[in-house]
């Protein structure tokens, strides 16, 4: 594509089933482009070949640009706590990305974007990453804690703990005037 070309609308058969207000920012075919599907980036989340529904951008806990695929790991919830989930990662997803255009940029900014606060600290046992995420189109904060591998999910000390780092975070960051 020359500089000022650009490439060609999404085709209608491709366009996943967006919400109301939900705009496509980017899109790349994936795979060898024989009907792997198609990578869609809107401004509400990532749209992946094979799955029915959108990743919002705060549930993607890492994605990774190689220069000809794109990495995807999403979160899963293990737990709902007072105020804040408990995540671990799900399987990472890759997608072959032979003519990318803008989409791993977007990608890249808007997860980037969803990260209002991140810290990792220890706890009973491990350690863990509590974050704040914004939700696009929600206002206020989705507050998560990611533990680390072998750091025992169950454990008392550990939740209360996580209980505590999430209270003084949520603190930390909430508007003087609130």
């Amino acid at each position: 594509m020359g500089l000022f070309s650009r490439k060609p609308k999404l085709p209608p058969a491709a366009r996943p089933p967006l919400a109301d207000g939900e705009r496509v920012l980017a899109w790349a075919v994936a795979g060898n482009g024989e009907g792997d599907g198609v990578v869609v980036a809107s401004n509400l989340g990532l749209w992946l070949p094979g799955r029915g529904h959108r990743l919002g951008w705060h549930d993607i806990l890492k994605a990774v640009w190689s220069g000809r695929e794109l990495t995807v790991t999403p979160a899963e919830q293990v737990a709902e706590r007072d105020g804040y989930q408990v995540v671990a990662d799900c399987p990472a997803e890759t997608y072959l990305l032979a003519d990318p255009g803008d989409l791993p940029h977007q990608v890249r900014a808007r997860v980037t974007r969803s990260v209002a606060y991140s810290a990792h600290h220890p706890v009973p046992g491990g350690a863990g990453r509590v974050a704040a995420r914004r939700v696009a189109g929600v206002d206020g904060l989705h507050w998560t804690v990611r533990l680390d591998p072998g750091t025992p999910a169950d454990d008392d000390a550990v939740l209360a703990e996580t209980d505590r780092l999430v209270a003084a975070a949520r603190a930390a960051t909430a508007p003087a005037d609130a």
